[in-house]
């Protein structure tokens, strides 16, 4: 809890600045450059993470591989992590901060969960419905998921719109359980 709520501060801060110098593309764009080399390289990923791995090193090894790649603005913030012994919140900060940027844009990032995948016109309606009951544009994140039987869900911030098989079987059960 302690860990996020620091990421939260540092996402915060970046955020600002990046508004602010009107950065907030590059910084994006660099930290989702880090983001894949964190998925690809678990080498890398250890290597943030690590605390046997001097600060100074870190710097180094993080000049070298970025300054001629990112925004001032990264390296400075990536640089500033490292100094004080944050970098291995890095994953969270950088989850934070496009969560920050997204709230900003008036985005809405959904999650539709379905059996089989949806035709075009299916994700453009589900889209319509949702941006009409939230006022934000959408971005859509499609995740197949065979449980559900058929039918869909629909999951962004703390709600869950459950239009499954699996769960109107579940509530069937629970009916004739109660009678």
């Amino acid at each position: 809890m302690i860990e996020s709520r620091a990421a939260q501060r540092y996402a915060r801060a970046l955020i600002g600045i990046a508004e602010e110098m009107k950065k907030i593309d590059e910084v994006s764009n660099d930290f989702a450059c880090i983001e894949k080399l964190m998925r690809e390289s678990n080498d890398f990923f250890l290597f943030v993470k690590s605390p046997v791995v001097s600060k100074q090193k870190k710097k180094t090894v993080f000049a070298e591989l970025f300054k001629t790649k990112f925004s001032d603005v990264t390296m400075k913030f990536i640089l500033l992590l490292t100094s004080k012994g944050r970098e291995g919140l890095l994953p969270d900060i950088i989850q934070q901060f496009y969560k920050l940027r997204d709230e900003r844009m008036g985005i809405l990032n959904v999650t539709a969960r379905t059996v089989v995948a949806m035709n075009k016109t299916q994700e453009e309606q589900l889209i319509r419905s949702i941006q009409d009951l939230t006022k934000k544009k959408v971005r859509i994140k499609r995740v197949a998921d065979p449980s559900l039987i058929g039918g869909f869900t629909v999951q962004y911030d703390d709600t869950v719109l459950d239009a499954s098989v699996k769960r109107q079987l579940e509530i069937l059960r629970e009916r004739f359980a109660t009678s």
